[in-house]
């Protein structure tokens, strides 16, 4: 019977630590519903200088519930050339601060029984889910409900558990001298890989919650746990940036960098500091229980949640006060330990965003991939200058193997954009099987288009490539006449996937299509032209039939690359 408790106990302590992550992920992704678009806005605008990103990074972290949602999209943004790595860590740093608003709910779980009054939470949650228009928010609500309903369920298992008064419980933790400082390191081991097996922090620190308020686990020792907790979580992070890119893994390491360096300095003066936030929430760290009595000595103990929430505040605002004035410093650490690919072409040619495993919400990762899309776009372009120069190769009669290995590298950028577009749709459609907003859906629905029509320039390329390819093995040579109409057609092509690109880059209310359309008309009225003037030429036999289907061939595939360009902007704007 007693065995059986035991595995009763045991399930209901993992299951309400299930319903406490499953809560506060549910709460977090319907918060980056109702407010993703808002906040990469001001994530991308307000950080001008050290201080402003610093707050914007408490800001945002604090209103999504997720360090780790912030993270991605300074990332991301690092990665796209809108923040530096300086102000990224100035963002990442503000989000430590953001993320301990999490242990203050915590701890005000843990002290105030709140698990009847979720219940009404749950009714106006679900009718809300059911209705349209308010689903998010009912989503939120439902978050806020189970996240509650797992504190005060962890918090009333803590108590049945009566581990104050379980001697086994007990010897096991006093056998820990708590003034050794090898004990500090090993709890701190301990909380670091805790937090990377269950890759939740905040599960981690409800464990060690129950532990510290039922009298078992000693202060210092809770506090060595909590400080486990914030480099086991740069870790997992660091871990999963490995397949990223350059700026993205710096990025990771800046954040172990922040985090490190203030538990070195925290373990120097761990008892003085730990001592003093004791002060500051009342915390009596000397009261025995033999002296005072279980009563006083089980509500001293009540107040360790408040302890631990305060040190992890005091924390990271003393850290982040610290490093903050050396971010040109850390930026050059971070920098010589994660050095630059040296072939930069080929770390270019794998997507950037979307195969690090970074993604966390199906929001943030609709943003992710649109990312992937500007950088397909960006590729393609380059692809296409690709063909210009080789264009001039065969127009100047260059050396053929230089002329092959661009060729070569032409069809290998055609294979790299068919694997692209797969590549980017399968994770739409990964991200659409979720619970998404409507608006969320036809963003998909769009990026799909896009990424079809970019592939489609992309094999537009590879067959002006072809043509000019099948023109050197030939042997013909264009007159002077045919290869300037050819390069004023070509840089017309150029400009409207410029234009194209600076719509991807771009915010939709700042653009519309009459650039674009302008540039495609000019396009067509420049191919109705030619077009003309060949059949005319060949009719006074100025130049042979190949050469003017080769000639018509490239003026032809330009022309469809321009409606191509017209397409992806369309769905861009929609």
């Amino acid at each position: 019977m007693e065995q059986q408790n035991y595995l009763l106990t045991a399930f209901q302590l993992l299951g309400s630590l299930a319903m406490l992550m499953y809560g506060m992920k549910t709460m977090s992704d319907a918060l980056q519903k109702m407010a993703g678009p808002q906040l990469r806005h001001v994530l991308g605008a307000m950080t001008t200088n050290r201080l402003t990103g610093m707050l914007t990074g408490v800001g945002v972290t604090a209103a999504v519930q997720s360090s780790t949602a912030t993270t991605v999209m300074t990332v991301s943004f690092v990665s796209a050339g809108l923040l530096t790595l300086a102000q990224a860590i100035s963002v990442i740093m503000g989000a430590n601060i953001g993320t301990t608003l999490t242990a203050w709910i915590m701890s005000a779980g843990f002290t105030f029984n709140v698990t009847s009054l979720v219940y009404p939470v749950f009714i106006i949650a679900i009718i809300l889910i059911y209705s349209k228009r308010r689903r998010v928010l009912g989503d939120f609500l439902f978050g806020i409900a189970f996240m509650f309903l797992g504190l005060g369920t962890l918090r009333q298992t803590g108590v049945d558990m009566n581990l104050g008064e379980n001697e086994q419980v007990l010897a096991f933790f006093s056998s820990f001298d708590p003034n050794s400082f090898w004990t500090t390191l090993l709890f701190l081991l301990i909380g670091g890989v805790l937090t990377m097996c269950v890759q939740s922090s905040a599960a981690v620190m409800a464990i060690t919650m129950i532990l510290c308020s039922s009298g078992v686990l000693p202060i210092y020792q809770g506090i060595a746990l909590v400080m486990g907790e914030n480099i086991g979580t740069t870790v997992t992070s660091n871990i999963v940036a490995l397949s990223a890119g350059t700026q993205a893994r710096r990025a990771a390491f800046a954040h172990m960098f922040f985090n490190v360096f203030g538990v070195v300095w925290i373990l120097l003066v761990f008892k003085p500091f730990v001592n003093m936030v004791c002060g500051m929430v009342g915390y009596d760290f000397e009261m025995q229980k033999e002296v005072v009595g279980a009563e006083a000595f089980a509500n001293n103990a009540a107040k360790l949640s408040f302890v631990l929430a305060a040190f992890h505040t005091c924390f990271n605002l003393i850290n982040t006060g610290i490093l903050i004035w050396f971010i040109p410093q850390i930026e050059r650490i971070v920098c010589a330990v994660i050095k630059q690919k040296p072939d930069a072409d080929e770390e270019d040619t794998r997507l950037r965003y979307i195969s690090g495993g970074l993604m966390k919400t199906p929001e943030i990762s609709v943003y992710m991939a649109q990312q992937e899309i500007v950088l397909f776009g960006q590729r393609i372009q380059r692809m296409f200058g690709m063909v210009v120069d080789l264009h001039q190769m065969a127009r100047n009669d260059a050396d053929d193997k230089e002329f092959s290995k661009l060729y070569t590298r032409i069809e290998k950028y055609e294979g790299i954009s068919d694997n692209m577009e797969i590549e980017i749709a399968k994770y739409l459609e990964q991200v659409s099987d979720a619970h998404l907003s409507d608006e969320t859906k036809g963003k998909i629905r769009q990026m799909m288009r896009e990424i079809s029509e970019i592939e489609s320039i992309g094999d537009a390329c590879f067959n002006m490539g072809r043509t000019l390819n099948r023109k050197k093995q030939s042997g013909k040579v264009f007159t002077d006449e045919l290869e300037y109409n050819i390069g004023q057609m070509l840089k017309l092509t150029d400009e409207s996937l410029t234009q194209m690109n600076l719509v991807m880059q771009g915010r939709r209310e700042d653009f519309n299509l009459n650039e674009t359309f302008r540039i495609e008309n000019d396009i067509n009225a420049l191919r109705d032209r030619l077009k003309q003037e060949n059949l005319q030429a060949l009719g006074e036999h100025r130049y042979d039939y190949a050469v003017g289907t080769m000639y018509t061939d490239l003026v032809s595939e330009c022309e469809r690359l321009g409606d191509y360009v017209v397409n992806v902007v369309q769905a861009r704007l929609a």
